[in-house]
């Protein structure tokens, strides 16, 4: 298939390798012309810099060209610029395509996921086109990805016919594809497992072992189903590889953005000055607030959440945000005890 890659950050870049491997005919989108200049000359990302890219990657900046001549889109530019890109990309989107996005985060002005945002941008032209939008989410750091190391993904349309054809693409003998029609769902673990992730590095800059590292991902777990259930989602996505399985990983690994960051303030650093010292976007940042607005219009009490956009925007003290959790009001774990 020829794919077009729209980012050339790191899970952009892994895709890439991932899928021109695998046969395709694949071409990197970046709006940087010094990134796509770099990369045609070095055949190297900086972030990866023991990794040789396949030659036979394309790169460019012309989004003509990426949007024209490529049967499916990943969509792969952080959830901030998913709006801009598409308002780029929608003149040059042919018929038929299929647009996969892979970012995750929630749109802060109008709480919509990455895949409604690129439909709302869009419009008309999806219909008028007949344009299929999908995502891809699970445990996938890009860093393990562009090793070739084994992992698991979901492919979530509400078309399965679509999810089938992304699952087919994205297939190989080291990463394997499940699909799941429950887009809703997909986006919304993708997008507040970071959030637990900020704390789950949280716990650990304070020092507080392995746990209280459990008990937080158990019950951020339950706060992201609580929520994902009141706006229509599936119970089993949440227990599944967007679910529970992106939770661990994001959670708990070295090569989490959002895990450092979370040291980072365990350890005093302001928001800031975590985000600078990991030096790359920490999407549970950007998920904070509008977290905090679902959690309004939706009427779902979120502890952990609220607490970690506290000591985020509000000062609050990370060690006292763990007393204050360890001092709440007993209750049952069970929801029909509530």
């Amino acid at each position: 298939m020829k794919i077009g890659v729209l980012g050339a950050g790191t899970w952009g870049i892994a895709l890439a390798k991932m899928l021109c491997e695998s046969g395709n005919e694949v071409m990197v989108w970046s709006a940087l012309k010094q990134e796509i200049d770099d990369l045609e000359t070095a055949h190297i990302h900086p972030k990866f810099p023991d990794t040789v890219l396949p030659d036979a990657l394309c790169y460019t900046t012309d989004t003509e060209k990426v949007c024209s001549e490529n049967e499916l889109l990943v969509v792969a530019v952080a959830s901030v610029y998913i709006r801009s890109t598409m308002k780029t990309a929608a003149p040059y989107l042919k018929n038929g395509q299929i647009l996969v996005s892979v970012a995750k985060g929630i749109e802060e002005k109008t709480l919509f996921s990455m895949t409604d945002v690129i439909a709302d941008q869009l419009g008309s032209i999806v219909e008028e086109k007949s344009l299929k939008i999908a995502a891809l989410s699970g445990p996938t750091h890009a860093e393990e990805v562009i090793k070739n190391m084994p992992t698991t993904i979901i492919s979530s349309c509400p078309d399965m016919d679509t999810a089938g054809v992304i699952q087919d693409v994205f297939t190989n003998s080291f990463m394997r594809v499940y699909t799941n029609p429950d887009l809703k769902g997909v986006e919304l673990c993708g997008a507040l497992k970071n959030i637990i992730a900020l704390a789950s590095g949280t716990l650990s800059g304070l020092g507080l072992g392995d746990n209280i590292k459990a008990a937080l991902i158990t019950r951020g777990l339950a706060e992201i189903k609580r929520l994902g259930m009141k706006m229509g989602c599936r119970e089993q996505t949440f227990y599944g590889l967007a679910g529970m399985g992106d939770l661990i990983v994001t959670a708990l690994s070295v090569h989490s953005r959002n895990y450092k960051a979370g040291i980072l303030l365990g350890k005093g650093y302001d928001a800031e000055s975590a985000i600078k010292e990991v030096g790359m976007v920490v999407e549970g940042m950007n998920a904070l607030k509008p977290a905090m607005a679902l959690s309004e219009k939706y009427g779902v009490e979120l502890p952990i959440i609220s607490y970690v956009y506290k000591a985020v925007y509000e000062g609050a003290s990370p060690a006292d945000a763990v007393s204050s959790l360890m001092g709440r009001e007993k209750r049952s774990e069970l929801n029909d005890v509530y």
